[in-house]
């Protein structure tokens, strides 16, 4: 009979399926080094609410919200006892998380696992994961929040779309009007944002899960706009790195990220923080980027995501647990909603994780007619019928409607509706950008969440300390936005207020300024 020291207990929320569409290899080499990111719980509880839109100092933060130093002790012995070493280096209290390395085969007794590699039916690369339920220690499985890493199969796209892959051109408008690239300058003039201010003194986190950008196609992309090429860095997460070579790949994202952000904000310096795609990847680089006392970014841009239903229930809370952290401390957080309509690629219909997260601003996709300062038109962005994509949007299967959504015009429901705001992602309306060298129009609202990233940046400038969590500002001042009410992304079409194609609309960019 085992003792109770011995008994082990499931770690709830970690079990994950057979991947169905990818091809068995074997099983895992039991020599393998694999790396581990153990999310250790919080002291305390952190409610938002209590807060009271106070923004918490890193100390402060630390005092109340990090890993319990008794927790990480615990777990040391843990994973000593396992075979597996502790990557001082790599792990945080802030962050909560302590990164184990070890063996194949030490991962598997350490968490009660079996682990197999499969060739992704997408890349042909593989990975290793596991099937059924991560198992702890009864007494260490109380203060772990997930465990990731076991499962590295790739969990997020990138919401960008190139216009030369639209299969057929839209006919014009009724009016004659036909939608034309910008450079990222002209979206930013026609949403009127603030001219006053360039971002000088801020910093703008970028998460990017693969690619990588060339030093000379900012250099020239940035001296062809007539400004000065911002400074940009790349962080390194679980051995990430910049990676540029293939510009139909993830490059594309990589540039369309920094292009867009930094021609609008030129003054501000720009980290992007290059991390595996897999949950591990994905959670480290949010924790690393919100928790980066060195580049101390007040702004992070994502335009990656996945459908809901394809993430383990424990790694949606850490990532989501993550987003709340950033909200404490004053980050704000810009995600794409998706580049597959209502559905996100799935059947029936699906919003895009992390876009869905309660404290993130999910950014949903127009498309936009205009110059100068005015705007002829704008409509959902939805190419589908001509063989491209179409903003995300809908309602969470996963997170209630946060308080500040509901009673808002045009709201109804019990979950939360994404996205929060739009703005121009149509590739017919796309980007002039420049990826490995390469001229490109770019679309998807993977352009949407840098170009609000670089709105609030602006803003940061002007008022002298962050924005921070600016959901519960934006919803309820209707004259901040461009109400979008034509157009549909599947199952869910625009109209007055609040709709789950465009959220609130477009930027008003001096008014959304001045009321934040």
């Amino acid at each position: 009979m085992s003792s109770p020291a011995q008994k082990r207990v499931v770690l709830r929320g970690a079990d994950r399926a057979v991947p169905t569409s990818d091809k068995h290899i074997g099983r895992t080499d039991p020599n393998q080094i694999i790396s581990v990111s153990v999310i250790v719980k919080r002291k305390n509880p952190l409610d938002l609410g209590a807060l009271g839109g106070k923004q918490m100092s890193r100390e402060d933060f630390d005092a109340q919200y990090a890993a319990d130093p008794a927790s990480f002790e615990a777990l040391r012995a843990f994973a000593h006892q396992n075979g597996l070493t502790v990557d001082e280096s790599a792990s945080s209290l802030s962050r909560r998380t302590m990164v184990l390395r070890g063996p194949a085969q030490a991962m598997e007794k350490a968490f009660g696992v079996e682990l197999n590699d499969y060739e992704d039916a997408a890349t042909k690369k593989h990975y290793h994961t596991f099937t059924g339920q991560v198992t702890l220690p009864a007494a260490h499985a109380p203060l772990v929040e997930a465990v990731l890493g076991l499962d590295a199969r790739p969990i997020a796209r990138p919401h960008f779309r190139y216009l030369k892959d639209l299969k057929k051109k839209k006919k014009p408008k009724a009016s004659g009007a036909q939608p034309e690239p910008f450079n990222p300058p002209q979206v930013a003039e026609l949403y009127d944002f603030p001219t006053s201010v360039d971002g000088a003194g801020e910093t703008i986190a970028i998460l990017e899960l693969g690619g990588g950008y060339q030093t000379s196609d900012i250099q020239t992309y940035f001296s062809g706009l007539g400004l000065t090429p911002p400074t940009v860095v790349a962080v390194s997460v679980d051995g990430g790195t910049n990676s540029p070579g293939n510009p139909n790949g993830a490059d594309g994202e990589v540039a369309l990220d920094i292009q867009v952000s930094g021609s609008i904000a030129p003054g501000a310096r720009i980290a992007v923080y290059f991390a595996p795609n897999t949950d591990q990847g994905f959670i480290d680089a949010i924790t690393t980027a919100v928790h980066d006392t060195t580049n101390k970014p007040s702004v992070l841009s994502i335009s990656w995501g996945g459908p809901e239903s394809t993430w383990a229930s424990s790694s949606v809370t850490a990532l989501n647990d993550a987003c709340q952290s950033a909200a404490a401390l004053g980050v704000t957080i810009t995600v794409a909603a998706g580049d597959n309509g209502s559905s996100d690629g799935e059947s029936g219909n699906n919003v895009d994780f992390p876009a869905s997260s309660p404290y993130v601003l999910g950014c949903g996709g127009t498309e936009l007619i205009g110059s100068g300062t005015t705007i002829t038109e704008e409509v959902v962005w939805n190419d589908q019928s001509e063989g491209g994509g179409a903003t995300g949007g809908g309602f969470s299967a996963l997170f209630a409607a946060p308080t500040w959504q509901t009673g808002v015009a045009g709201f109804s429901g019990t979950m939360r509706g994404v996205p929060d705001v739009a703005g121009d992602a149509s590739p017919e309306s796309g980007y002039n950008i420049l990826v490995d060298g390469e001229q490109q129009v770019v679309g998807g609202t993977s352009a949407v969440a840098p170009l609000w990233a670089a709105l609030l940046t602006l803003i940061n400038q002007m008022k002298g300390t962050p924005v921070g969590f600016v959901n519960p500002s934006l919803y309820g001042d209707e004259a901040d936005f461009h109400d979008i009410t034509q157009g549909n992304n599947g199952s869910f079409s625009a109209g007055p207020g609040w709709d789950a194609c465009t959220g609130l609309g477009s930027p008003n960019g001096q008014e959304i300024a001045e009321a934040l």
